[in-house]
């Protein structure tokens, strides 16, 4: 099977480019993703102010806004983190049932 080609240039393409082009698009939807939540925010931020006229409301709002935005830009941050807890945490060892207890002065347990 021959490698693949781009259909204009003709240029071969390698799996570098092709790994280097993924790590690009993944930058840009979380460049994109960021922007968004930021714009999300500004406009959840400004309807709490709309509807309740309310200081306090506004307030939690502006800090749940900024929590996820907050989120989002440290996701790989968060994800590590996890990550290192999870492995840190080792599986319980086997435990083996314990053998039964001898019987007393000839008697059976009953």
């Amino acid at each position: 099977m021959p490698a693949p080609t781009h259909p204009v240039t003709g240029q071969v393409h390698l799996a570098g480019d092709i790994i280097t082009w993924g790590n690009t698009k993944i930058a840009e939807l979380n460049t994109l993703a960021l922007a968004a939540a930021v714009l999300m925010g500004i406009i959840a931020v400004l309807m709490a102010w709309w509807k309740s006229r309310s200081f306090v409301a506004t307030l939690v709002a502006l800090v749940l806004a900024g929590l996820v935005i907050w989120a989002i830009n440290n996701m790989t941050t968060v994800q590590n983190k996890v990550g290192t807890e999870v492995s840190a945490s080792r599986a319980p060892a086997a435990v083996a049932p314990a053998a039964p207890a001898p019987e007393q002065h000839g008697q059976a347990a009953a």
